[in-house]
C-alpha cells in the first residue's frame, strides 16, 4: 500500500512538471504584451527551458545516483515551485526570463531522480506497465498546463503559474508520507540480499561513466531515440494541419482552430493504448528475452502507414453551426464522430497511429532500465533528456523549414500532410535500431543480472576469491 501510494505522488509529480513546461506557450500572446516583449523571444524562452531542464536532469540523476534521492527531489520540487511563484511576480522580462530558467533547472529533478525512484518501487514484472503510467502523465500533464492557461490565464497569465506551484508544494507535502525505496529493491536477484537485511551500497562513481557511454544497448537505444524523436517531434504541427483540414471545408479560421484542435484531441486518444503496450511487454519478456524489443519496434514500423493514412485521408459531410459557441461546436465534432464515416475512419486511423507509436515510449523505459545496474539508471535516463531535447528541437525546426518549402507546391492542407508524412519515415530507422540491437540488449540485460546476482552472494555469504564488483 505505501508503495502503491509512493508510485502515485511520483506520476503526479511527473505531470505537474510538464504542466509547468507546457503552460507557457499558450499564453505568448498575453504575457508579450504585459512585459513589452515580442513572441519570438518568448518562443525563445521556451526552446531554452527545454534544453536547461535536460541538461539539469542529467546532473540531478548523477547527484541521485550518488546520495539521498528523497532530499534532492524535494529540494528541485521545492525550486521549481519557488520559481513558478516568481515567475508570476515578474514585471520585466529579463525577471521573466531568470525565472524561467531557475524553473528548468527544478523540474530536471523529477525526469531523471523520479524515473530511477519509480524503478525501484515497482516489481520488475509490472516496469513496463508502470512506465506506462508514468509516461501517460507526463502528456496529460502538459494538456493539464494548456487547459490551465486558457482558463485562468484568459484573465491574468500569472495565475496558470501561481496554481501549478501551489500544486507542486502540495505535491512536496504529500512526499513527507512516501517511502524511500531502497536502491535496486525491485531487482529480483537481490531479494537474498534484503532478505537477510543488508543493503545494496553501491553508488555511481566518475570512473562508471565511460562504461555507461560504452555499454552498446544505450548506444543503441539513444540513436534509436534520437530517430524516433525526429519523427514524433514534427507532430507539433499536427494541430495546424488539422486547422488547414477544416479550413479547406470553408470554415473561417476562428472555427477551424477550434474543431481543428478538438480532432486532434480525440485523435491523441490512442495514448493510452500505451498502458496496454507496457503490460503485453512485461509478459512477453518474461517468455522471451527479446519480447520487449520486438514489440517496440514493430510498434514503429506499425506508426508509419498508418500516420500516413491519417495525413492524406478526404474528409466529406462535414457540416458545423455557424457562428456556434465553443460548446456547440464541441457537440458538433463528437456527432460527427459517430454519424460521419469519413471523420469515423479518420479517427481510427489516427487513434492506431498513435496507439502503434504508444508503444514504443514505457518498453524503451523498460530496456534502457533494465540494461544498466540500478545506481546508473538516474544518470543513464537524464543523458536520454538531453538527446530528446536536442533532436525534439531538430525536428521541429526542421518541419517548419520543409513546410516552407512545400508550400510553394502544395497549397494547405497538402504541405503540412506531405511534411508531416515526410517526417514519419525517420520511424524506420528508429525501428532498425531495435533490430540492431536484437543480440545487444538481451546480453546487457543478462550481465547486469549476473552482476547483480554475484553482488547479493557476495554480501550475504562472502566467498574465497570473489570481490565485490
Amino acid at each position: 500500500m505505501r508503495a502503491s501510494y509512493t508510485y502515485l505522488v511520483f506520476v503526479s509529480l511527473a505531470s505537474l512538471d510538464n504542466a509547468a513546461a507546457g503552460v507557457l506557450p499558450p499564453l505568448y500572446a498575453i504575457i508579450a504584451r504585459d512585459l513589452q516583449a515580442n513572441e519570438a523571444m518568448l518562443g525563445l524562452v521556451t526552446a531554452v527551458y527545454v534544453l536547461i531542464a535536460a541538461a539539469s536532469a542529467a546532473y540531478w540523476g548523477y547527484r541521485g545516483d550518488r546520495s539521498n534521492r528523497q532530499r534532492l527531489l524535494l529540494g528541485g520540487t521545492l525550486l521549481w515551485g519557488s520559481a513558478m511563484i516568481a515567475t508570476g511576480l515578474a514585471r520585466t522580462f529579463p525577471q521573466f526570463i531568470l525565472c524561467q530558467i531557475v524553473t528548468a533547472v527544478g523540474v530536471g529533478s523529477i525526469a531523471s531522480i523520479g524515473f530511477s525512484v519509480i524503478s525501484d518501487v515497482i516489481p520488475a514484472r509490472r516496469r513496463g506497465l508502470a512506465l506506462s503510467l508514468w509516461g501517460i502523465s507526463q502528456s496529460l500533464g502538459a494538456a493539464v498546463g494548456v487547459l490551465l492557461a486558457g482558463m485562468l490565464g484568459a484573465f491574468d497569465w500569472r495565475w496558470p503559474f501561481w496554481f501549478i506551484a501551489g500544486l507542486g508544494f502540495l505535491f512536496a507535502f504529500l512526499y513527507f508520507f512516501t517511502e524511500e525505496p531502497q536502491r535496486g529493491q525491485s531487482e529480483p536477484e537481490l531479494q537474498a540480499l534484503f532478505a537477510a537485511g543488508k543493503t545494496y551500497d553501491y553508488r555511481i562513481t566518475r570512473t562508471d561513466l565511460p562504461v555507461i557511454f560504452a555499454r552498446r544497448s544505450n548506444i543503441w537505444l539513444s540513436v534509436q531515440l534520437i530517430f524516433a524523436t525526429l519523427a514524433f517531434g514534427s507532430t507539433i504541427w499536427v494541430p495546424r494541419w488539422a486547422i488547414a483540414r477544416v479550413q479547406a471545408l470553408g470554415y473561417s479560421l476562428e472555427v477551424s482552430t477550434i474543431v481543428g484542435n478538438l480532432f486532434v484531441i480525440l485523435f491523441s486518444a490512442g495514448i493510452f493504448m500505451g498502458i496496454a503496450a507496457g503490460y503485453v511487454g512485461d509478459r512477453w519478456q518474461q517468455r522471451d528475452p527479446q519480447g520487449r524489443l520486438k514489440l517496440a519496434m514493430w510498434g514503429a514500423f506499425g506508426s508509419i502507414p498508418f500516420f500516413m493514412l491519417t495525413f492524406f485521408m478526404p474528409i466529406s459531410g462535414v457540416s458545423l453551426p455557424p457562428g456556434a459557441s465553443v460548446w456547440r461546436l464541441s457537440w458538433s465534432v463528437f456527432v460527427l464522430l459517430l454519424t460521419n464515416r469519413s471523420v469515423f475512419a479518420l479517427f481510427l486511423t489516427a487513434f492506431l497511429a498513435i496507439g502503434l507509436l504508444a508503444v514504443d515510449a514505457p518498453n524503451w523505459a523498460a530496456l534502457i532500465t533494465e540494461a544498466n545496474l540500478p545506481e546508473h539508471r538516474g544518470t543513464v535516463i537524464g543523458l536520454t533528456r538531453i538527446v530528446r531535447a536536442i533532436s525534439n528541437a531538430v525536428s521541429i525546426a526542421l518541419t517548419g523549414l520543409l513546410l516552407q518549402l512545400l508550400t510553394q507546391q502544395f497549397p494547405p492542407p497538402d504541405n503540412y500532410a506531405w511534411g508531416l508524412a515526410l517526417f514519419q519515415l525517420f520511424a524506420i530507422p528508429a525501428g532498425l535500431c531495435y533490430y540492431g540491437a536484437r543480440k545487444t540488449i538481451p546480453a546487457d540485460i543478462d550481465a547486469v543480472r549476473h552482476t547483480l546476482q554475484q553482488r547479493a552472494a557476495t554480501a550475504v555469504q562472502p566467498l574465497k576469491g570473489i570481490k565485490p564488483e
